[in-house]
């Protein structure tokens, strides 16, 4: 039983409840390097977890950033719901991004304990995550590899409770 990959907007039917899940929060826009949801995914794909990943293959940028549009609303409402449904919520900053709206996600999340953060080196708002992240407990890291690690330890101890 690997893990169960649910893509925005799609739902989790309901006989996945009972699996540890984690949330991929971070910037979708391009940045020239492998995908970094692609490449954890593939690292935890054969765990019994459920991996919620909000970047669409539909998306479009001339989508009103208003509830006015309720294509960007169910975008919204879906990442928020996976958030707080996630057992874990990994926010990743990219060097080449400035991620406005995953800076949101973070403070959004760093007070529950859920979060486990990586800031690549290079990325301008870093030292500002890391201050926080060490404030209120939350795991940072600055590598993929080393988010791979960190999810796997968080993993295998939730799995343990």
């Amino acid at each position: 039983m690997g893990a169960a990959v649910i893509w925005a907007p799609g739902r989790p039917a309901s006989d996945l409840d009972s699996r540890k899940s984690i949330f991929l929060a971070g910037p979708t826009n391009p940045t020239g390097e492998a995908d970094w949801r692609e490449s954890l995914t593939a690292a935890l794909i054969e765990l019994p977890i459920v991996i919620y990943n909000p970047k669409r293959t539909d998306w479009d940028s001339t989508w009103k950033e208003d509830f006015s549009d309720s294509r960007w609303a169910e975008q919204v409402e879906w990442e928020l719901d996976m958030q707080d449904k996630a057992d874990i919520v990994i926010v990743f900053f990219h060097r080449a991004t400035l991620a406005p709206i995953s800076l949101l996600e973070f403070g959004l999340c760093v007070r529950s304990g859920k979060a486990i953060v990586c800031a690549q080196d290079g990325y301008s708002k870093r030292g500002n995550v890391e201050a926080v992240c060490r404030r209120y407990g939350a795991r940072f890291v600055d590598s993929e590899e080393d988010l791979q690690d960190a999810v796997r330890e968080r993993l295998k101890q939730l799995i343990a409770e």
